[in-house]
């Protein structure tokens, strides 16, 4: 995650296997199936759906799940080795709306509203709202672009952010002309004197409408390894945050991460900082305490993560490693706070 490592061997593996561009899908997804278990691999398949209860046979699962699918209710069922029949649900607004109907029919499945003549003619009822009809399309294009990419580990805004962080890269000559290639982006306008960085305090751009500035330095990187270990975790952990709960809920946890750690790291270091590692951080933050807190969310985060990333941390600290230390803190701190208000608010 910092600017300069020599990594370790898996990282490497990783890297050689992105390198890859030809044949990108077949060794994303191989890379996603070697670098997580099966679990990670069944949360994808199962895309950004939730569980909401189980019921006990097979049978009384699929009349459930068309009695759903009859009110408009996108479900999957799947057996969970000693629970029964999960039922997830796939729209968070018909979340509340099916654990009631989940309830009502464990308590009386034999209950008129249940048989499948009255779901037939339920159905038939159900007419879609002609203005609603755009609305939809677009977000079942969306879905459909979101599914396409899930079984390689990537929904839409993560490519989008993985492709925008190569473009910067490659117009910065690789990161070796960055101030001058893209000044923009960098958190207040900066210039560089010999060896000295100048710029005017108190962010000053951004107190005059540039509020942009303070996301746009995450798609800044400094060498090749900077941004192929900060792009290889974005691939895996935003990945996962996208096709499990939401590009909307991605885009408010890189937004709000990113302007909290970069406002942080210039009040440390100064303005000449860039970098995807404190959104990563974060990310790593919410999805420990969300997998831990919430697993009925479906996303998984193995412990060595954290231990991983705690480690980097403090090699980062003690100077083995330079790197956006204060970014890193924020970060993790924003997303275990995010994750950990979420968790218990879904528990």
């Amino acid at each position: 995650m910092g600017a300069r490592s020599r990594g370790t061997a898996a990282f490497t593996t990783r890297v050689h296997s992105f390198l890859n561009l030809p044949e990108t899908t077949r060794h994303a997804a191989r890379c996603v199936l070697e670098f997580t278990d099966a679990d990670f691999a069944v949360g994808f398949a199962r895309a950004r759906m939730r569980l909401i209860g189980y019921i006990e046979s097979e049978h009384a699962a699929k009349r459930f799940a068309d009695y759903l699918a009859a009110r408009g209710i996108e479900s999957h069922i799947e057996l969970e080795h000693g629970h029964g029949w999960g039922v997830w649900v796939r729209a968070e607004e018909h979340l509340d709306q099916a654990k009631q109907l989940l309830t009502a029919y464990k308590r009386d499945p034999s209950a008129p509203e249940f048989k499948p003549e009255t779901r037939r003619a339920f159905s038939a009822t159900i007419k879609p709202p002609r203005l609603a009809l755009p609305k939809r399309s677009i977000q079942a294009r969306w879905r459909a672009l979101t599914d396409a990419l899930a079984p390689v580990g990537l929904g839409p805004l993560t490519l989008c952010l993985i492709l925008a962080s190569v473009a910067v890269f490659v117009i910065s000559d690789f990161g070796r002309n960055t101030i001058a290639s893209v000044p923009g982006l960098f958190i207040t306008h900066i210039e560089r004197s010999g060896f000295d960085v100048l710029y005017r305090p108190g962010l000053v751009e951004i107190r005059q409408g540039q509020i942009w500035r303070l996301v746009t330095p995450i798609f800044i990187h400094f060498d090749l390894l900077h941004i192929f270990f900060n792009l290889f975790w974005l691939h895996d952990l935003g990945g996962m945050i996208e096709t499990r709960l939401g590009a909307w809920r991605l885009a408010r946890l890189v937004v709000v991460i990113a302007a909290l750690s970069n406002v942080a790291e210039f009040v440390w270091t100064g303005p000449y900082f860039g970098g995807m590692s404190g959104v990563v951080y974060g990310l790593i933050g919410f999805l420990w305490m969300k997998s831990r807190y919430d697993p009925a969310s479906g996303v998984v985060l193995h412990p060595w993560i954290v231990i991983m990333a705690g480690i980097w941390f403090l090699l980062c600290i003690a100077g083995v490693i330079q790197a956006a230390n204060a970014a890193h803190a924020v970060g993790f701190a924003t997303g275990t706070a995010w994750g950990y208000v979420s968790g218990k608010r879904r528990s």
